[in-house]
């Protein structure tokens, strides 16, 4: 629900003491949840300046990307620890075939994807403002009801997209749906202000370490799961009339830097052999 995530949110500003970002984060939403971020913000910073006020007792202070850190190791001094990169993703934006823009590369923890024509930020990509000479009157029409959009959040090792407009969004991730039990190919909807977990670097972790054990064929196929698509408006696949992604009037393509990063160096120390041959590689 919108509610939990607002709660990892506010923990993990509160926790770090980004004060600021609770400002900045609450304003975009409603003034009574400025409020009461607000008061609690102000709770905190009183809590800080008081010298009587012992720290709290042996909490974890790292950031939600340290918290996370799978390692393959190669006996019996080499390892290739996962490092997150400045820049989480990369979003491409397409209409039907054609890439549209430029890429927007995201450093912030959460990113809106909305269609209206503000100057881009690094917390928002804006699409209504980007041109196409190929543009159709029905990607117009999409177009105009992308509205709000999307917005994507990356926290401690997950990556969660919330449906912000009056239309549904619709998500294809190998990740999620492996972690579901669902199809490889599955095309999921995700209604007006839901929202769903649609990347887990744990479970892509678990994946790595079968595929090592099974190869470098089987590892490059994971590239595969590093790439999320997402559809504004029109669903795609066997259940809709749009059965290819590149038939949808208006979608993005998400790259994730930190597990295709880390699969590169996987694949860098891997022996060029034949399948099953890890090299002695094993995922910790």
């Amino acid at each position: 629900s919108t509610q939990s995530i607002w709660g990892i949110l506010l923990a993990y500003f509160v926790n770090h003491k980004l004060y600021s970002d609770i400002v900045v984060l609450a304003k975009r939403f409603s003034t009574a949840v400025y409020a009461v971020l607000y008061i609690i913000m102000l709770v905190m910073e009183s809590s800080d300046s008081n010298p009587g006020t012992p720290d709290s007792p042996s909490t974890d202070h790292r950031s939600p990307t340290d918290l996370y850190q799978p390692t393959i190791n190669q006996p019996p001094h080499q390892a290739v620890p996962y490092v997150e990169p400045p820049f989480w993703c990369q979003v491409d934006y397409h209409e039907m075939d054609k890439r549209v823009g430029e890429p927007f590369k995201a450093s912030q923890c959460y990113l809106t994807i909305d269609g209206f024509t503000d100057p881009c930020s690094s917390d928002r990509f804006c699409l209504g403002s980007l041109s196409n000479v190929h543009r159709t009157r029905p990607i117009e029409a999409t177009r105009s009801r992308i509205a709000k959009g999307a917005r994507l959040y990356y926290l401690q090792g997950k990556v969660y997209a919330e449906c912000l407009s009056d239309s549904s969004i619709f998500v294809q991730s190998t990740n999620c749906s492996l972690s579901r039990n669902w199809h490889p190919a599955t095309v999921c909807k995700i209604p007006p202000r839901c929202n769903l977990d649609i990347f887990d670097n744990a479970v892509f972790a678990n994946e790595l370490s079968k595929a090592v054990s099974e190869g470098i064929g089987q590892v490059q196929k994971l590239a595969n799961m590093c790439t999320i698509r997402m559809s504004f408006v029109k669903g795609w696949g066997q259940d809709y009339p749009i059965k290819a992604i590149t038939s949808a009037p208006c979608w993005i393509e998400i790259h994730l830097h930190g597990p295709l990063q880390w699969l590169d160096n996987v694949l860098v120390l891997m022996p060029q052999e034949g399948p099953g041959s890890s090299g002695g590689l094993v995922v910790g």
